[in-house]
């Protein structure tokens, strides 16, 4: 089977990777370089502590244990692999019941936690008089794209080949059934298969591919300190960051994140808000981050920033990415719509999507857990996204 992957960030990479390791015939189509897009602009979270009991949940799990296994191919320092944990703290009392509710409906459903009366016995530096949090043991990080291009370099080992273009119509047979995709530059690239893993782009090349799906741009910063030697041990977030990723508003929410990376700087976070593909800076989001940052670690005020990026996350309505194949399209499979969570979750929709390609079950879950996460759930009687 000839399977073209649309977009070469980690999502794409990884469904490069697993297809190629089931032995497709697989090639990898995007305008830019590795990574260029969404990928370089997170911070590399690989997160189960932010996610409700359902099928994003059942998705990270997989992601997980493929981590594991990647990074053993692919090699720890390679991918500045660190399994350091995930630190969620409350501010007030009330915070840290809805915060003990949330994480006990998690450890029914497989993650660990562990409750923290003292956040300052994991987090020496952080501010004192927190009513305590949950640690999460099984979260991580890696550097999205160092991650990203060796899971490319490992596919194209196994066959796998790269091409640079823009996708820009489906190419399609009898039955409307998809046979290939022609570029920008008139080549067409022959598949049985064409995986729209484009991240926040995925709703335009969903419609190029006759198949469009709702995903839209969410504007994130993240602030960069100086390298300072090791200060923070754990991802760090204050517990109303779980109910701001879930927000449908499209104006801005911002919450705290903070943690340390090899080397040596502190990254700090997070915003969201919807405002198309406007890529102006905002100082004021850069200063409201700051003051969060340092109210949980007040060290950080005698810190300098060397800089602030920041990116679109794919937004779905529902906030779950869409996985699986489209209905309106033979051979059109979606992969996209994973906001701030394509890091983590990208393993298992790489696993995912190929077992879907090879008509095979879900790998390591019950089949029905992924129904959720499939395209069809955003399609209307008359075959319109809502």
């Amino acid at each position: 089977m000839k399977v073209v992957v649309v977009g070469a960030g980690i999502v794409g990479a990884a469904c490069a990777f697993h297809a190629a390791a089931a032995g497709l015939d697989v090639t990898v189509l995007d305008r830019g370089p590795v990574g260029a897009g969404t990928t370089s602009r997170g911070e590399g979270n690989i997160l189960l502590s932010d996610k409700e009991p359902g099928p994003e949940l059942e998705l990270a799990r997989l992601s997980r244990t493929l981590w594991d296994e990647a990074g053993e191919e692919l090699g720890a320092d390679t991918i500045e692999w660190e399994a350091k944990g995930g630190l969620v703290v409350a501010g007030t009392p009330e915070a840290l019941t809805a915060l003990h509710a949330f994480a006990e409906r998690q450890a029914a459903s497989g993650v660990r936690t562990v409750r923290v009366d003292r956040p300052a016995d994991l987090e020496p530096h952080s501010a004192p008089g927190l009513p305590g949090g949950v640690h999460y043991p099984q979260d991580a990080q890696v550097q999205p794209v160092l991650a990203a291009a060796a899971l490319l370099r490992a596919a194209v080992r196994r066959g796998a080949r790269t091409h640079t273009g823009e996708a820009v119509a489906a190419v399609t047979g009898a039955g409307g059934r998809i046979t290939g995709v022609r570029t920008a530059d008139g080549t067409v690239l022959a598949a049985d298969a064409v995986v729209n893993a484009a991240g926040t782009w995925g709703g335009e090349v969903g419609r190029r591919l006759g198949a469009p799906v709702e995903i839209l741009p969410r504007r994130g910063f993240v602030l960069v300190t100086e390298p300072l030697p090791p200060m923070i041990r754990h991802k760090v977030y204050s517990a109303d960051y779980v109910a701001n990723v879930a927000s449908s508003d499209e104006g801005l929410e911002t919450s705290c994140v903070v943690e340390g990376t090899r080397a040596g700087t502190i990254l700090i976070g997070a915003s969201r808000e919807r405002v198309g593909f406007d890529t102006s800076m905002n100082p004021a989001v850069v200063a409201v981050l700051a003051a969060r940052a340092c109210r949980l670690f007040p060290f950080l005020r005698g810190v300098h920033l060397i800089r602030a990026y920041r990116g679109f996350r794919p937004y779905c309505p529902d906030h779950l990415p869409v996985v699986g194949p489209d209905p309106r399209v033979p051979g059109v499979l979606h992969a996209c719509g994973h906001e701030g969570a394509g890091i983590g979750l990208a393993p298992g929709t790489g696993a995912l999507i190929t077992a879907q390609l090879l008509g095979r079950p879900w790998h390591g879950a019950d089949p029905a857990a992924h129904t959720g996460l499939l395209p069809d759930r955003f399609l209307t009687t008359g075959g319109v996204p809502t």
